[in-house]
């Protein structure tokens, strides 16, 4: 069999009673509207997956190493710069 006949696995004959079934439940005018909702609605989808796919792949390419981690500093040198930074109280006498 013509692969090119065979669309869903109906031949031919198949597909024109479907056809013809069609066009008695629709009509002549709604056919291309049905059929130009459909072609939107592939479009669509297919740009919609296309967006996700592309957000993944970039997601996988920035990859980004993280930021180095900041130097702890020791208290205890907090506490000396603080000490020796403060004014010096004089005692009274």
């Amino acid at each position: 069999m013509n692969p090119m006949l065979s669309v869903f696995g109906m031949g031919g004959g198949e597909l024109l009673v479907v056809l013809c079934a069609l066009l008695i439940l629709f009509g002549a005018k709604k056919i291309p509207e049905f059929a130009k909702g459909m072609g939107q609605g592939i479009k669509e989808f297919k740009k919609a997956t296309r967006e996700v796919s592309d957000e993944i792949n970039n997601a996988m390419d920035d990859r980004t190493p993280p930021p180095p981690a900041a130097k702890a500093i020791p208290a205890a040198t907090v506490a000396n710069d603080s000490a020796t930074s403060a004014p010096q109280a004089t005692p009274k006498a």
